[in-house]
């Protein structure tokens, strides 16, 4: 099977933004990618970089209105697609990623870790997610999600893998330089759980902060099975085979020779 990750930048034109990104989503279908992920908050430029009220006017929800553009472009190219969002719901605000399956909206993951660091004011904007760890049954396999910093704490990608996700998607929005941390965490937590992880960033400068991009695929070894993309717009292509995950499974055994009854001070 083959899956995408749109590295894209965002415009100050949200209108342009969602072209281009349905653009390059429809290419990456004719490319006969099955499932598309884009990356964290892609749809505005990156407002946590400092604290403006204002900045909850772009907050969206998973039906309708703008996320309705990217349902029906699922559903056209018949992909499933991981959609991440400024997410209203119920007074509350969170940073969001929506899945849909070819049309049909399977649900949504709210990001439960939020950083308050220069440039990443997230805490100002959002509240932890409360959707748990889901894990997502599509046409193309089970899925799960860890949005940028959830990435850095493992036991998101632990749960997950215990819950037989057999891919988690990490659209991140990293900056700074900081990407072989990144590149390192992200092959760790594939290799520990014996699961693709597909770490999908934003690229482009916007005012005081550049996204350096550098989107890549590993598999459940940890080693990489996409190219790994450079600082500029790209549509980043994995061929996988899901049997990998069982194999890796069985040749490391992580998951079968865990001593959970001894790991009680992890939730203390």
């Amino acid at each position: 099977m083959r899956i995408a990750g749109i590295q894209i930048s965002a415009s100050s034109d949200p209108e342009r933004t969602i072209q281009r990104a349905i653009e390059m989503a429809q290419v990456a279908a004719e490319k006969e990618a099955r499932i598309i992920c884009y990356p964290e908050l892609f749809l505005t430029p990156w407002f946590p970089r400092e604290e403006n009220k204002s900045s909850f006017s772009v907050a969206l929800s998973p039906l309708g209105g703008t996320l309705s553009r990217f349902q029906q472009a699922s559903e056209r190219t018949q992909t499933v697609m991981i959609v991440p969002f400024f997410e209203s719901a119920n007074g509350k605000y969170f940073n969001s990623a929506a899945v849909y399956d070819s049309g049909r909206l399977l649900g949504a993951y709210r990001k439960l870790h939020l950083p308050d660091l220069p440039l990443y004011r997230e805490r100002f904007y959002f509240s932890p997610g409360d959707t748990g760890l889901p894990v997502f049954e599509t046409s193309q396999g089970k899925i799960g999600v860890q949005i940028c910093w959830d990435n850095l704490f493992p036991e998101g990608s632990r749960a997950l893998a215990l819950k037989d996700a057999q891919i988690i998607f990490a659209p991140t929005a990293a900056a700074l330089n900081n990407h072989r941390h990144w590149e390192t965490a992200i092959s760790a937590n594939a290799f520990a759980n014996n699961v693709f992880v597909f770490r999908v960033n934003r690229v482009g400068k916007e005012k005081d902060i550049a996204f350096y991009g550098r989107s890549f695929c590993v598999d459940p070894w940890g080693e990489l099975v996409s190219e790994l993309a450079g600082g500029k717009e790209a549509i980043v292509l994995a061929d996988i085979d899901l049997h990998q995950r069982d194999a890796a499974t069985e040749t490391w055994g992580f998951l079968k020779h865990r001593k959970p009854g001894e790991y009680g001070d992890l939730v203390k």
